[in-house]
């Protein structure tokens, strides 16, 4: 009986992480539709459709769903989806920034406003806590590229802003504006990337306990499994000891 009851543990947590990967291929299959559609269908000629491949292939989606997803925009069908940002506070007052692509924004902005109620957090208006953080791009590359020297080296020559080497690889930043071609330069002399992406990195934390901790992380993850909703980001700080709590649970 232990082991049947093993087997259906196992069987039903692969059975989650089924469904969490299809569900981040869809949204990365919006993403790059959406691209294609802004531009033209080619990357190389489209800065925004490249990344959202680039982001695609970090994530191992297979090449058919990538070309199905960039063949679906020129379809006269397509639906039409527009990026929308949502901004609130959380428990304890903690900044969040939701990006959203949506071909309902009354259906999205309804859901969205009920997951920061649910948790005791408020919706604001956009603007309302944008000022607190900074929109940056970020690329990170597995520890096998190269040395710290290597990819710092490579980084100056794209036109990055920063690089944070350490055992689990490299993280390098840019502005937003200059991700494309950043990502492109690196990409030539590094090779692909393990993940290409637009970020609100917050200017200030805002510290919470452990209670309030948890409900933002119940928030967070409630707004990630929308299927509207391709990213979240929070001002959030909580202690070392009261994370590991709360992700062991």
């Amino acid at each position: 009986m232990a082991g049947h009851s093993q087997f259906k543990n196992i069987m039903h947590r692969k059975g989650r992480q089924d469904a969490a990967k299809a569900k981040l291929f869809a949204k990365l299959a919006r993403e790059i539709t959406v691209s294609a559609k802004a531009g033209l269908p080619d990357p190389e000629m489209n800065a925004r459709l490249r990344l959202a491949i680039q982001n695609a292939r970090a994530e191992n989606m297979p090449r058919d769903n990538i070309e199905r997803a960039v063949k679906k925009a020129l379809g006269a069908d397509t639906d039409t989806y527009e990026n929308v940002r949502y901004e609130g506070y959380g428990p304890g007052g903690v900044a969040i920034v939701v990006e959203a692509l949506t071909d309902n924004r009354n259906r999205t902005g309804g859901a969205v406003r009920a997951y920061f109620t649910k948790q005791g957090g408020n919706l604001g208006s956009t603007g309302s806590v944008a000022h607190m953080f900074a929109r940056v791009g970020e690329i990170v590359f597995k520890p096998d590229v190269g040395s710290a020297d290597t990819v710092l080296e490579a980084a100056i020559d794209a036109g990055a802003d920063d690089v944070i080497s350490d055992d689990s690889g490299h993280m390098v930043t840019t502005t937003f504006d200059n991700l494309g071609s950043v990502a492109h330069g690196l990409e030539s002399k590094l090779g692909p990337p393990a993940s290409v992406k637009t970020v609100w990195k917050p200017n200030l934390t805002t510290q919470v306990g452990e209670e309030q901790a948890g409900s933002i992380m119940k928030l967070i993850a409630a707004l990630e499994d929308d299927d509207d909703v391709q990213a979240v980001f929070s001002n959030f700080e909580v202690d070392e000891a009261v994370m590991a709590k709360l992700t062991a649970a």
